[in-house]
């Protein structure tokens, strides 16, 4: 089952966008927000604003989503366009 239009944008300093894919592959591995806040040891908030792209997750956060919903970490965040000036 694919959950299409669960992504949302996180806007980067210095001109980048980042395409947040968490909530559709959460989704799809039929996890709630609390129960993937519990696996990677940070609250349901976190997962949240992560998802709604209020929220940078850490290196090591990014990588424990990513283990967690057996994906790579640029299928949950997937860099859209950057201007390397």
């Amino acid at each position: 089952m694919t959950f299409p239009c669960m992504s949302s944008i996180l806007y980067i300093q210095g001109g980048g966008k980042v395409r947040v894919n968490v909530r559709r592959v959460r989704r799809e591995r039929g996890l709630t927000q609390e129960e993937l806040a519990r696996k990677v040891g940070v609250s349901r908030q976190t997962i949240v604003n992560v998802e709604q792209g209020r929220y940078k997750p850490s290196i090591l956060l990014a990588l424990k989503i990513a283990r967690v919903l057996d994906t790579d970490v640029e299928t949950l965040f997937k860099l859209e366009e950057v201007d390397w000036r």
